[in-house]
């Protein structure tokens, strides 16, 4: 038997691979999210950003477990495998946007994005002023599409 070469495509800069990541992102809608503990341990869970260009948002609680984590290291791992055979991952720092006009703004991007995508935050918190509701901003650092279907080829941005 003859093994292939993996391909390993290395794009230049992230508007490459953004418009396949968006959309197989937002396919899957939800994905992993590992963070790292006070222990140095990864921690996952299961959330559901939204992608605006390279810039990813989520809408979460603010004072849970992962806000904690998040204080003391920034970078959380995102694994999108709703095709196992063409898992997606993202690299990311996460921040925090707490100003008023970003809380809202993301608020109403969840709110009027289709289902299964979007969804009505009034579901979870009564408003975008509610203490509760953090906003999650994701800035990729790595960026790995996979193929594992074509002989495990892969697409990487990474500046």
């Amino acid at each position: 038997m003859l093994m292939q070469e993996i391909v390993i495509v290395q794009v230049t800069t992230v508007a490459e691979i953004e418009p396949e990541f968006t959309q197989r992102a937002h396919a899957a809608v939800w994905c992993n999210v590992a963070t790292v503990d006070s222990h140095n341990r990864p921690r996952s869970r299961v959330l559901h950003p939204i992608w605006e260009g390279a810039t990813g948002w989520i809408a979460t609680r603010r004072h849970v477990l992962k806000a904690k984590h998040l204080s003391r290291n920034p970078y959380v791992s995102l694994a999108y495998i709703a095709d196992p055979m063409r898992p997606v991952y993202a690299e990311c720092q996460a921040q925090w946007a707490d100003d008023p006009a970003t809380r809202e703004r993301i608020w109403n991007l969840f709110k009027t994005t289709p289902p299964p995508l979007g969804y009505d935050p009034g579901s979870i918190w009564p408003n975008a002023d509610d203490p509760d509701y953090g906003v999650l901003r994701l800035t990729p650092w790595r960026i790995d599409l996979y193929d594992l279907m074509n002989q495990g080829n892969r697409k990487t941005w990474q500046p």
